[in-house]
């Protein structure tokens, strides 16, 4: 970073700085648990429900610091959105998909990992809930803190699991669902790594290996668009809008596809005219992928806020309803207070704290271009949608983030097999006898050709070069001298340890929570 990125960044923390980040942030939880304090004359103990809402606030608050980077953090480090921007668009999409599609109703339990029927009264359910609720903001905070995306979803997971087996022993949970979730840790980024690996691919052939790339992408971009919104509007059916419509995929998808053909001839005449004026070169073909990353950005942050509210309300609705009913039940409504602080939390939580994270997911793994990032945000969507109808449990801040690990490997791979076939080129034009000037005019050839060009040249200087043919033992030197890390090991170990703890520090956090609680209530009876 330079002196003037530098000043900026210091400036802006002179005008912003922590204490009044932390101020407005206690200031929301104080005034949910207020407002709970004074309308909570419908439960049996208006003290818990203000302390359960001021922690949902403090959870809601650390989704929006943690989990929202994933939607906004390739878009902002490929440069498609500013850091202002991504923010705003992520606030108010996160907002209104938690309002919008949250829904009113939410399980109690999440993901169904401890049996509701073997907890035996109201109370210890709440201490439970209370615990979990706790145990997963502290978590998510402390994540947040060191720089690494974790799952809001194992992190209250987690929670509930350790506070329950704490109240009921550990035949109160179901192994066989932890089991899945713990396989997730493997799943969602492997799926995420392949699936954006694989657009970049596809793209990288038929579009940027071509000598005329602007021609290429104008038939390719509308296709890839299309793709896009067919993939996203399936999600959203699916994901996004399962609380105000359920449908299956069949049908989720015949409509999806609908949307992407509209989409395929609306898009074509206006990627055409815009590619008319743009040079042959791949930051040309790059600009062209700014618009749709922004539009999948808004999407994708829509359905977070609509999927993972409820890890920052569902245990809140939970206890409230165990304050009005007296009873442990399988579905807790959602009063439209709650939703508000679920909403407004995670909105205001990005706004205060999302940036760190927000960089971490978009450049400090590896350098994202917009092209790089539409195949991450292209990964999310569609892995979300085949686990779905697998029955897997993955998480979307895993697959993002292995999306982007997977586009970063495919970088270092391709960057090593290009540079060796470069230095292969110059070992055969010289060794064809080629004079500094002539081996220069094989390399341009190399760089300007289409992928089946550079094919063939490389066949044409082997056919020249075959008296003096280069040696398995330099072929292996080329390959450790080209060879560049373009991801950074370091952002990779700290993420993967982040995510192998998750589940159980906050189980072991939760359980130690859900005694300390337990213990205040007996000693205040």
């Amino acid at each position: 970073m330079d002196l003037t990125k530098n000043q900026k960044a210091n400036a802006l923390r002179a005008e912003f700085p922590d204490i009044v980040r932390l101020m407005i942030a206690v200031g929301f939880v104080f005034v949910v648990g207020l407002y709970a304090s004074i309308n909570g004359a419908h439960v049996s103990n208006v003290s818990i429900l203000a302390i359960a809402s001021a922690i949902g606030a403090y959870m809601a608050l650390n989704i929006g610091a943690n989990d929202v980077a994933n939607n906004v953090g390739p878009a902002v480090g490929s440069k498609a959105l500013s850091m202002t921007g991504a923010i705003l668009i992520a606030a108010i999409f996160e907002a209104a998909g938690a309002l919008i599609a949250g829904g009113s109703v939410v399980g109690t339990i999440k993901k169904g990992i401890i049996n509701p029927n073997a907890i035996e009264d109201a109370e210890t359910f709440i201490w439970i809930m209370m615990a979990a609720l706790l145990a997963g903001a502290l978590w998510l905070n402390l994540a947040t803190y060191f720089g690494a995306p974790v799952s809001t979803t194992h992190s209250i997971v987690g929670g509930v699991l350790g506070a329950g087996i704490a109240a009921g022993g550990w035949d109160i949970a179901n192994w066989g669902q932890m089991v899945a979730i713990a396989a997730s840790w493997i799943i969602s980024p492997l799926f995420g790594g392949v699936i954006a690996a694989s657009f970049l691919i596809y793209i990288k052939r038929n579009v940027t290996y071509q000598s005329d790339m602007i021609a290429a992408a104008q038939k390719v971009v509308p296709l890839l668009v299309a793709v896009m919104v067919w993939a996203f509007s399936t999600y959203l059916i699916m994901k996004g809008l399962k609380k105000l419509w359920k449908t299956d995929i069949i049908n989720a998808a015949m409509l999806g596809f609908g949307f992407a053909v509209i989409a395929y001839f609306f898009v074509r005449p206006i990627i055409d005219k815009a590619a008319s004026d743009l040079k042959n070169n791949k930051d040309a073909v790059n600009s062209l992928f700014t618009v749709p990353l922004i539009i999948s950005a808004a999407l994708l942050s829509f359905a977070h806020g609509a999927n993972d509210v409820a890890n920052a309300i569902g245990p809140l609705a939970a206890i409230n309803d165990a304050l009005m009913s007296g009873g442990v039940s399988s579905k807790a409504t959602i009063p439209l207070w709650i939703m508000l602080v679920g909403g407004l939390g995670i909105a205001l939580g990005l706004a205060l704290y999302g940036p760190k994270l927000i960089k971490t997911v978009g450049s400090e793994i590896t350098e994202l271009d917009k092209v790089r990032a539409f195949c991450i945000a292209m990964a999310a969507a569609i892995t979300v949608i085949i686990a779905s109808q697998l029955g897997l449990p993955v998480s979307s801040t895993h697959i993002a983030v292995g999306g982007i690990f997977g586009v970063g490997f495919l970088r270092e791979y391709v960057k090593a097999s290009y540079n060796k076939k470069l230095a292969v080129i110059i070992s055969h034009s010289e060794d064809a006898g080629h004079d500094t000037v002539q081996t220069n005019e094989f390399v341009d050839r190399f760089k300007s050709s289409s992928l089946e060009g550079k094919r063939e040249l490389l066949r044409e200087l082997k056919d020249l070069a075959y008296n003096s043919p280069i040696t398995k033992k330099e072929r292996k030197g080329l390959k450790k001298a080209t060879k560049q890390e373009l991801v950074k090991r370091s952002a990779l170990l700290k993420i993967a340890a982040a995510w192998i703890i998750t589940v159980p520090t906050s189980a072991l956090l939760s359980a130690m929570l859900f005694y300390m609680l337990l213990g205040f209530s007996v000693s205040n009876s």
